[in-house]
């Protein structure tokens, strides 16, 4: 019986293969240059597209001619026998079109983009084979730098004739290739001074910056900077708005994967008919011929990372998939039969707890436990009230680069309303608030926050009540004076503990100053031995 050889092939059989053949053509050839390199490799693709067909069509019982589908499953296969990650996209009658995001050769294709004639000539090789003639056009290539390749065939000679490309003829039992320009074929420019120089650059200004000075933020904060290299699967919860997408991305850009894409989607905004559609994709054939094909996020995210927002939203069909493609790195799109890998770094999120739905029995426990590999939570601003200073100023100063205007500070008045609020919407909600408030505030101070009225508010405008009124007044007074003694230690810690500095900052006399110090227990000698106060604003390394 004939042995199976195309279950044996691998990436680094077909390299170790590929570069001894090169070295022996390239003897023969004596070192060819240019044109005769590309004309070498071309008839190395020829060579192999041969072994290639053969060894598929042993290991899967396929005798008879291709149509159009079962080409596409070939090559398709072939490639990723061999170290690709390839699979079919959408195209018209009478072509073919596949798409790739990681390339057989690695990384080190971009040092010798020569090499996607190897490619070409294999799927040109085996539809010239089959069809009698083939076009090849790689519209796009890892090689040059466009993070994919995307590559069409077409086995009508007259729908290609007015395309460039690399063309295949059958000639009797003989493949011979006819190659497009060198323009086409070779495109190195600065794509060999990153093979030189590296191709990994600084990544600073891929990391979204964090303000913090809370014990609990800079606790997840570190638990960030410790996981993000790993390949862990990663789970935060928190409130809606305190920054969960903010940690997904800044755990993306500290990993191997920030250069790749980071893909961000709100499962509870999906139709619940189309989750599985929208995270895997789905395929088609066509009465006219055509075969569609909808790419889903994972593979939109192919090498990089992507972040499942309220992950508690989606369906359990949807989380059964979910859960293969976590445990074993596969998945098929809707409608297919192919199965596709996915090198994908999952980070989900949540704004409860999940063990409630496990209860209710609308979430597996066994994704949970899949997906909390590493879990992050991120405190409400209300407990972290430390944080809301450093965090009005970050803003204001984005805010001021936004809209093109002088930095806007906010007055004693402003910071008690800033202090005293709940903010149930978190770091959004303070975002659009002092965002309306910058934009209706002519001068360069803003003295009122314009907050919602809250349900309290309300009710105690409505009352009469002597008790209440009281009480309220109480808190209010209380409230007052944490702000007050906040800013005046934020002051004095700014000026190293100067009265007279602090006194103008404020807009006051040195004297009321003293008094204040004197009401609040405050002593300024305190503070001038110390540096000045520093945010702690995790920024890009």
């Amino acid at each position: 019986m004939t042995d199976k050889i195309f279950s044996h092939l691998n990436p680094i059989l077909f390299l170790q293969t590929f570069v001894a053949q090169s070295v022996e053509v390239s003897a023969k050839r004596g070192g060819g240059k240019g044109n005769e390199r590309l004309k070498y490799i071309e008839q190395l693709g020829l060579t192999a597209s041969g072994c290639f067909e053969t060894a598929y069509r042993q290991e899967f019982a396929q005798d008879g001619p291709l149509d159009h589908g079962k080409y596409a499953d070939m090559i398709v296969e072939i490639k990723n026998k061999i170290g690709g990650n390839f699979s079919r996209a959408s195209s018209e009658p009478g072509v073919v079109r596949v798409v790739n995001t990681r390339c057989p050769f690695g990384e080190a294709v971009t040092q010798a983009p020569e090499l996607c004639r190897m490619t070409s000539s294999v799927f040109g090789g085996i539809a010239a084979r089959n069809f009698g003639y083939a076009k090849v056009i790689l519209d796009k290539r890892i090689a040059a730098g466009d993070g994919i390749c995307e590559a069409r065939i077409y086995t009508d000679s007259e729908k290609a004739a007015a395309l460039e490309g690399d063309e295949y003829h059958r000639e009797q039992e003989i493949i011979r290739g006819r190659s497009a320009s060198a323009k086409a074929s070779i495109a190195i420019g600065k794509h060999d001074r990153v093979a030189w120089c590296g191709a990994r650059t600084s990544n600073n200004l891929n990391h979204p910056p964090i303000v913090a000075k809370s014990p609990a933020m800079l606790e997840a904060l570190e638990t960030v900077n410790v996981v993000a290299p790993t390949t862990a699967t990663v789970l935060i919860t928190g409130e809606t708005g305190v920054g969960k997408e903010v940690i997904a991305r800044r755990i993306h850009a500290l990993s191997e994967r920030w250069n790749r894409n980071f893909v961000a989607v709100n499962c509870g905004a999906i139709p619940e008919n189309l989750v599985e559609t929208t995270l895997f994709g789905h395929e088609r054939g066509a009465f006219t011929g055509a075969y569609e094909v909808h790419h889903g996020l994972f593979e939109q995210a192919e090498g990089g990372s992507l972040f499942l927002d309220e992950i508690d939203s989606l369906p359990l069909a949807a989380q059964v998939r979910l859960l293969r493609v976590l445990q074993d790195g596969e998945f098929e799109r809707v409608g297919g039969k192919q199965r596709l890998s996915a090198d994908v770094r999952v980070i989900a999120a949540a704004s409860i707890r999940l063990d409630k739905f496990i209860a209710e029995g609308t979430f597996r426990a066994d994704l949970y436990y899949r997906i909390n590999v590493v879990p992050i939570v991120l405190p409400p601003l209300r407990e972290r009230r430390e944080d809301l200073p450093p965090l009005v100023n970050h803003i204001l100063a984005q805010l001021s680069v936004k809209y093109d205007k002088p930095v806007k500070a906010l007055s004693a008045e402003a910071i008690e309303q800033v202090m005293s609020y709940d903010w149930p919407g978190n770091v959004r909600e303070l975002e659009n608030v002092l965002e309306r408030s910058f934009l209706f505030s002519p001068g360069p101070v803003l003295y009122v926050v314009q907050l919602p009225k809250t349900e309290n508010e309300n009710t105690a405008s409505a009352s009469t009540g002597q008790p209440f009124d009281q009480s309220l007044k109480e808190a209010k007074r209380r409230a007052a004076e944490h702000v007050e003694v906040l800013i005046l230690r934020e002051a004095f810690t700014r000026f190293s503990g100067n009265v007279s500095e602090v006194a103008k900052s404020l807009g006051l006399t040195p004297r009321a100053i003293h008094q204040k110090l004197n009401l609040h227990s405050m002593d300024p000698n305190a503070y001038r031995s110390k540096a000045r106060l520093k945010v702690v604003q995790f920024r890009s390394r």
